[in-house]
């Protein structure tokens, strides 16, 4: 008899992905099969899934982009996205499929509904993606994230937390130094997308310090491709060492070493803060629908681990001031590395393991 197969349906970015990466590599130690059901947007992010992990891409769809042409492409694609998953599951038939959100995972969890699947999602945010608000009358529980997170009336949640990848884990909780003398790390992360406006404001915030701190910085900087040359040249104009680079596959080490953290408050974000325990500034996305990053960000926020700034406060003269209060003030800076762990879930995967467990041993009564 073969291992029971878990299928994680997931896409887009890595909000999605990288809960998806976590939950996979918690599975395959159980000793379950796991299949991985994106796009190819998703899969750009499955280079640090277990190689166990298999991939399988699906065509899906956005009514959120591009032109009126592209619009009418989106529903025969998503149909003929959720009839190959049909038939991939009739040939191997999951156990229990979860929908992480994204709308890569539209296939998989159509199909799972049409199949009469065992299936459930988990949704990150604050507030339900448009995906996970389909079907969250369609499953058979719904995992939260962040709590509270708003929900359809009838619906309710269960509150696990944002699982975080093995990686993150091995540095939960680690020592924070302070802001003394010596080095300062500043860890500048836009989302796996990237933000303009971090690399519009920031660099010049950090260059608006006392001259006799600036020599002291040691900044990392994700950037979008397009911004990279205009950010690495400002930080060398203004005497600041800085590694910019489009996506760090070290956030972990670089996060445990970083003094502040500069950050939008995308929910696995918020979730890396909190288990391994970093005071940070989070500028929450304005452009989200739902605004869910400043219903991410409430939990840091009331713990005084975070200091959030809306998108329309963002000026460089303004973050300057925010940063200068947290590293000239040691006390308050180790305070907020505290306070961000007494937010933190470091079990939440293995509470998703469970639900996943439960949901499939219901499945065989």
């Amino acid at each position: 008899m073969s291992a029971p197969l878990l299928l994680i349906a997931a896409g887009g970015t890595g909000g999605h992905m990288f809960p998806a990466q976590a939950l996979a590599e918690a599975m395959l130690q159980k000793g379950w099969r796991v299949k991985l059901s994106t796009d190819a947007r998703g899969a750009r992010y499955t280079g640090g899934f277990p190689s166990a992990t298999e991939i399988e891409e699906v065509q899906s769809a956005t009514f959120a982009r591009g032109g009126a042409l592209a619009k009418l492409a989106v529903g025969p694609r998503v149909l003929s996205g959720i009839l190959a998953a049909r038939g991939s599951m009739r040939q191997d038939r999951p156990s229990v499929v979860v929908g992480l959100g994204g709308y890569p995972s539209i296939p998989a969890l159509g199909a799972a509904w049409l199949l009469g699947l065992p299936r459930m999602i988990h949704e990150q945010n604050g507030v339900l993606g448009r995906v996970n608000q389909i079907f969250a009358t369609r499953v058979a529980q719904v995992a939260c994230g962040t709590w509270p997170t708003a929900l359809p009336s009838g619906v309710k949640g269960i509150h696990v937390g944002n699982p975080v990848r093995a990686a993150i884990l091995d540095c939960a909780a680690a020592p924070y130094t302070a802001p003394g003398q010596g080095d300062l790390n500043v860890l500048i992360m836009g989302g796996s997308q990237g933000a303009r406006i971090l690399s519009d404001v920031v660099p010049a915030a950090l260059a608006g310090v006392p001259e006799a701190m600036r020599p002291r910085l040691r900044v990392s900087h994700q950037a979008r491709q397009e911004d990279m040359e205009r950010v690495t040249t400002f930080y060398s104009d203004a005497g600041i060492t800085a590694d910019t680079q489009t996506f760090f596959t070290d956030v972990p080490q670089r996060m445990s070493q970083a003094q502040l953290v500069i950050t939008r408050s995308g929910a696995s974000t918020i979730a890396d803060l909190s288990v391994i325990g970093r005071p940070s500034i989070l500028i929450p996305l304005a452009a989200a629908i739902r605004d869910e990053q400043t219903a991410n960000a409430r939990a840091l926020v009331e713990a005084d681990a975070a200091v959030l700034i809306q998108e329309r406060d963002l000026t460089p003269d303004a973050l300057t001031q925010q940063i200068l209060s947290i590293l000239s003030d040691p006390a308050r800076a180790a305070a907020m590395a505290q306070a961000a762990l007494t937010t933190g879930a470091p079990d939440a995967t293995q509470r998703l393991v469970e639900l996943v467990e439960n949901l499939a041993q219901k499945d065989l009564q």
